[in-house]
């Protein structure tokens, strides 16, 4: 079976970028989570950690498609990771360097206390996930980054050097049965972050790439396969997977089931469509990265108006929320406009 892109798929997906804005203010909601308690939005924001798994599924399948069509071509492996390096590193570089900088308000209470709970070398070297450490609150959602990298680190090179689609699907069917094998054992090695207990969302993203690049079916029936994964998967997480080591396997199921209904559907006039397309969504879908990585700061930095709401009960906990929303939104917009925008310019030369 030959690696080709379908006809009907374009190289730019823009429903994406708008499922990605729906998966960081779902996370930002879930850090909000004990602030909305009383209200109704508080059930749906107690799943907002299912956020980071809908975000592995679409950074598997765009990242594998990109390896898939490009494990031909010259440079393979500097190109790759030169454009990896320009995605990540200039804002988690910046996020390290104000956190540590000002160790008393983000760790606390010195730099060398600092540098002794959240070691420099683990995140140099994006291994703090894999290890018993306590991360400092401002640096907690780095795990998700570590997991990414190490798992493109391994990656890259296989999709180069297994020639063969099944090859490839092989091992992400052992990574898909392994995970939830892995939690259930309830290993005293594995940390809540490992890596190899949370393969489930980019793995499924990653069939996703290749199944769309190597198998000839119509665009209809992947979008019926999608919309049946999905609906599959999320039955399963609301009922026989709730509560099991097998959750996140569901609701990666269900997550990229959605993913590859709307890649199938893409460019429909259908609302669902044209809400992700355009708006707001597609606006958090751009800023997505930095909000991510810089909004429990935010919500540190601005703790005083925590303590002046919190007389205030319920509607000064939404005011809390909604300030928070707001303040990290207009941070992560001044970044990407001001800082991640134009280091993004310079992928063109690779």
């Amino acid at each position: 079976m030959p690696i080709q892109r379908p006809n009907w798929l374009p190289t730019y997906l823009p429903e994406l970028d708008g499922l990605r804005g729906l998966a960081i203010l779902w996370v930002v909601l879930y850090h909000c989570h004990p602030r909305l308690e009383g209200t109704w939005i508080n059930s749906a924001s107690l799943w907002g950690w299912a956020g980071v798994i809908l975000f592995f599924a679409l950074s598997g399948f765009l990242i594998t498609s990109i390896l898939l069509t490009t494990r031909d071509k010259p440079r393979y492996f500097h190109n790759f990771h030169a454009r990896r390096a320009l995605r990540i590193w200039p804002v988690y570089t910046l996020l390290l360097a104000v956190v540590y900088l000002n160790a008393p308000w983000f760790v606390g209470p010195s730099l060398i206390d600092a540098i002794k709970t959240a070691p420099w070398l683990a995140y140099l070297f994006l291994v703090q996930n894999l290890f018993h450490l306590t991360l400092p609150p401002a640096l907690g959602p780095t795990w998700a980054l570590a997991i990414e990298e190490q798992y493109y680190f391994l990656w890259a090179p296989l999709v180069r050097v297994l020639r063969k689609p099944w090859m490839l699907g092989a091992l992400l069917l052992c990574a898909l049965v392994g995970s939830p094998l892995l939690r259930l054992g309830h290993h005293d090695w594995l940390t809540p972050t490992h890596t190899l207990i949370h393969l489930d969302g980019i793995a499924w993203g990653s069939l996703l790439a290749i199944g769309l690049h190597t198998l000839s079916l119509s665009r209809r029936v992947w979008l019926w396969m999608g919309l049946g994964g999905m609906v599959l998967g999320l039955w399963a997480a609301a009922t026989i997977a709730g509560g099991t080591a097998f959750l996140d396997s569901a609701l990666a199921v269900g997550f990229a089931g959605g993913v590859l209904a709307l890649i199938a559907s893409t460019g429909s006039r259908s609302p669902v469509n044209a809400a992700l397309r355009s708006g707001p969504l597609a606006f958090y879908g751009r800023i997505s990265y930095g909000l991510y990585m810089i909004h429990i700061s935010v919500f540190i930095y601005f703790g005083w108006f925590d303590v002046r709401m919190d007389r205030y009960g319920i509607p000064g906990n939404l005011a809390v929320v909604a300030f928070r929303l707001a303040a990290s939104t207009i941070a992560a917009t001044a970044l990407w406009y001001g800082f991640e925008s134009h280091i993004l310019k310079l992928k063109r030369y690779f």
